[in-house]
């Protein structure tokens, strides 16, 4: 795997505090990887400097969580950390699965919280980690979030949100499901009190994410070409009993139907961001 942290011995605790920019993301000599979008093979040192953007196609890979805490933020001080799941329905294999997880990717779930901040404005910043259970919800992911757009609330600070996730976790069930309910409730009550949300659709952003808090910012962004949907097209088309169009899913699809404001490319989306903070009146 590509994207492991480096320090062998402090891959657990590399997203604490400000620990974050200290670690790199280990990239072995002689290694490639290849696009899923246009099949090249890419040396993977390349890849990693051009922010894991396909030099040929353009097309946007998946990050570590820790490369999309760098790009965006100049500060990321983790907090809550630290939870785990309780493994509620006792699914075989799920727990160590968690754990050898943690111990390759350095984080404990599906979604990592910070207070961060982007060039001088002051944010809470969630960021989902695809490479940890497709970035499926399940407690600790709702709770993380749950917790996150709380503090957001009482310190009076906008919510910046990357999503990347397959959707609810199956190995929790029903309590998986009821995260989507958790996190809405979450949003709105943030909202209410005036709150700025700014939701980012990476790849992918579906199932119960895109169905509760992933669409419900007041300003929704996405990367290209990301794939944004609920459930997948064969499902929908035997549903219906009709065929779909071309790029169905898709970002531009979803720009095209009004369902996004705007697609962003990854090289351009600190410096976006910070312009619609700074058009919120977000200045410390």
């Amino acid at each position: 795997m590509l994207q492991k942290i480096k320090d062998k011995k402090d891959k657990v605790n590399a997203l604490r505090g400000g620990d974050i920019f200290e670690h790199d993301i280990e990239v072995l000599d002689g290694m490639y990887e290849q696009c899923p979008h246009c099949e090249k093979t890419i040396d993977a040192s390349a890849l990693q400097k051009n922010m894991r953007v396909c030099p040929l196609c353009d097309y946007h890979m998946r990050m570590h969580v820790v490369q999309r805490a760098r790009l965006v933020f100049d500060k990321f001080d983790v907090f809550h950390h630290i939870m785990t799941s309780k493994d509620p329905l006792n699914f075989p294999g799920y727990k160590e699965k968690l754990e050898d997880l943690t111990e390759n990717l350095g984080v404990y779930d599906g979604v990592v919280c910070a207070e961060a901040k982007l060039k001088h404005q002051s944010v809470i910043a969630i960021i989902m980690d695809p490479d940890f259970m497709m970035g499926s919800m399940g407690s600790v992911v709702g709770e993380k979030i749950t917790r996150a757009f709380e503090r957001a609330q009482k310190q009076s600070k906008p919510v910046i949100l990357f999503s990347a996730s397959g959707g609810a976790r199956m190995q929790e069930g029903m309590v998986s499901l009821l995260q989507m309910a958790k996190t809405s409730h979450a949003v709105k009550k943030f909202k209410d009190a005036g709150g700025l949300y700014i939701s980012i659709m990476s790849d992918p952003t579906t199932g119960g994410v895109s169905a509760s808090f992933a669409s419900l910012g007041d300003i929704i962004l996405s990367e290209p070409k990301a794939l944004i949907g609920f459930a997948g097209k064969r499902v929908i088309e035997q549903t219906i009993g009709q065929d779909l169009p071309d790029g169905f899913q898709s970002a531009e699809f979803m720009l095209e139907k009004g369902f996004l404001d705007k697609i962003v490319h990854r090289h351009e989306m600190k410096e976006t961001l910070s312009r619609i903070l700074t058009m919120h009146g977000v200045i410390s």
